[in-house]
């Protein structure tokens, strides 16, 4: 059977901590429906009868129903195809969610909080959906193949192997525990990360569309073909963007215009956005603000500064000084304050006393 998988759209996400310009996050949510409308017509042109969406295909706070009404759209476009939906945690099946109070089209099936089995010619799909944005309840004995000898096929979202309080929280699961149900596919979502895993039977095939700068590299869907004898699978790339990270380093420059013309030296790969991250040594104040002022190559989106301060606080606390007073009494108090106050105190107080 050959099938297509995805997860983590995140419709209408706000993408408020992605950049500092405007403008963004409206694109970036104009690139969600340019996504879907690929992935619709790959199943059309490649005659696919199976699409798994497990979960997080909206964000439950922000979504709008123009937007919903835009999926189930497309949806039509394929109602040769069955398309499961697992719902995830940021789109759970609340009483008040479209998943509940939308007409969505017929070949589209919502799986709920209990683990159900769908019935399609020689191959059983089971599915698990968040009727919360937490699930930490999840109880994978209630979970049987009722046909081993049938394509037995898993949609469920949730974290794989996790090893903290806050992985339990969103339907922790094992690879054991999964590998001993047989599945013979079990489509995951929630990690924005492809990621496969048991000789291609458990799959993350990561968020569909990338998110932030803590999600680089390439991002799309899982095709291919899932039989008895082994599963046929390939990742391809959607997002025609990938986010990046360059570091400058500061600790030679004495003005924002040298920042800016180092900024501008920077050779800047096609269809990448940046973020220029800042480090070493600072010898003067550095205000953001006042770099975005300065003309930027459009794929800079976002500047971070993590320089350090340039003195030599060992030696000034040894001296018998007022500076010497005032960084000892500072360094005293270090456990009362985050990292970033002490050292903004010690930048300007330094700088008064200087």
């Amino acid at each position: 059977m050959r099938f297509v998988h995805i997860a983590d759209m995140h419709f209408d996400m706000q993408f408020k901590m992605l950049s500092d310009k405007i403008g963004i996050g409206e694109q970036r949510r104009y690139d969600q429906r340019v996504i879907l409308r690929k992935i619709i017509n790959y199943i059309k042109e490649n005659n696919i009868k199976y699409f798994f969406i497990a979960g997080d295909l909206y964000e439950n706070q922000y979504i709008r129903t123009s937007t919903i009404e835009y999926i189930n759209k497309l949806f039509l476009e394929i109602d040769d195809t069955q398309i499961f939906i697992a719902p995830g945690n940021h789109d759970p099946l609340l009483k008040n969610s479209y998943y509940n109070n939308f007409l969505w089209n017929k070949n589209v099936h919502i799986f709920g909080p209990k683990f159900e089995r769908i019935e399609t010619d020689n191959i059983d799909i089971y599915g698990y959906g968040f009727d919360d944005f937490y699930c930490s309840n999840l109880n994978f004995n209630d979970l049987k193949i009722s046909n081993p000898n049938k394509i037995n096929i898993l949609v469920i979202h949730g974290t794989l192997d996790g090893a903290n309080l806050e992985d339990m929280q969103y339907n922790s699961m094992s690879t054991r525990m999964l590998q001993e149900k047989g599945f013979d596919y079990v489509a995951l979502g929630h990690i924005h990360k492809n990621n496969f895993k048991n000789d291609g039977k458990i799959i993350y095939p990561g968020s569909t569309i990338a998110m932030g700068f803590d999600e680089l590299g390439e991002h799309g869907m899982v095709t291919g073909e899932i039989s008895k004898l082994g599963n046929k699978l390939e990742f391809i790339k959607l997002d025609e963007l990938e986010f990046k990270k360059q570091e400058l380093d500061c600790t030679e420059l004495n003005s924002i215009e040298e920042i800016i013309e180092k900024i501008n030296s920077i050779n800047l790969e096609e269809n990448k956005l940046y973020e220029i991250i800042l480090i070493g040594k600072r010898n003067f104040e550095i205000n953001i603000n006042e770099i975005y002022k300065y003309y930027l190559d459009e794929k800079i989106i976002k500047i971070k500064n993590n320089t350090k301060i340039n003195y030599n606080i060992e030696k000034i606390i040894q001296e018998n000084n007022l500076k010497g007073l005032f960084v000892k009494e500072l360094l005293n108090n270090k456990n009362n304050y985050n990292e970033k106050i002490i050292e903004k105190a010690l930048e300007i107080g330094l700088e008064i006393l200087s």
